[in-house]
């Protein structure tokens, strides 16, 4: 019998434009960047469960990587998610009911790749993904958790990193 859990799914932005006079937060994706994002989703509706619900940072390249994954889902755009700190991150997923079962991060560098690591518990982890995800955590780059209890209960150590997925 198998026990209940919850997937957290951590993803950073696609592939983003540098344009002249945008800042930093307004800047769109570049063209790479669509057509990664939009395999970051074919990979997701592939892999796991359908996610129920999503936290998503207000940068421009953020709201357009989810919108390009073709995700459809509640979504909660999060002004802390950008320049977030991990425990800014990891107290917004506290926030999260339990009646969602598959929950999409939508994110930046460095705070998702040590989002991941600091919540993926030593035991039960895949480790050859947590040392692919600490080495580089490109654009588009997708970790999955498996998370056991609830989301309110979510700390350190506390979930295990299953899968970590670089859609090119």
């Amino acid at each position: 019998m198998d026990e209940r859990h919850l997937n957290l799914v951590l993803m950073r932005h696609a592939k983003s434009a540098y344009p002249s006079g945008v800042a930093d937060h307004d800047r769109p994706l570049a063209p790479r960047g669509s057509r990664e994002a939009g395999l970051a989703g074919e990979w997701l509706r592939a892999n796991l469960p359908e996610v129920d619900a999503v936290l998503c940072s207000t940068a421009t390249r953020a709201r357009e990587t989810l919108t390009c994954t073709g995700v459809d889902a509640p979504v909660r755009y999060v002004v802390q998610l950008y320049g977030a700190t991990p425990g800014g991150v990891i107290s917004e997923i506290n926030k999260i009911g339990d009646e969602v079962s598959t929950l999409l991060v939508v994110g930046h560098e460095p705070t998702t790749s040590s989002v991941a690591l600091i919540l993926a518990d030593t035991e039960s982890s895949n480790i050859a993904a947590a040392e692919s995800m600490s080495d580089k955590y490109p654009t588009s780059g997708i970790a999955v958790l498996r998370v056991p209890g609830s989301w309110s209960e979510l700390e350190p150590g506390g979930a295990a990193l299953v899968d970590f997925h670089v859609p090119r």
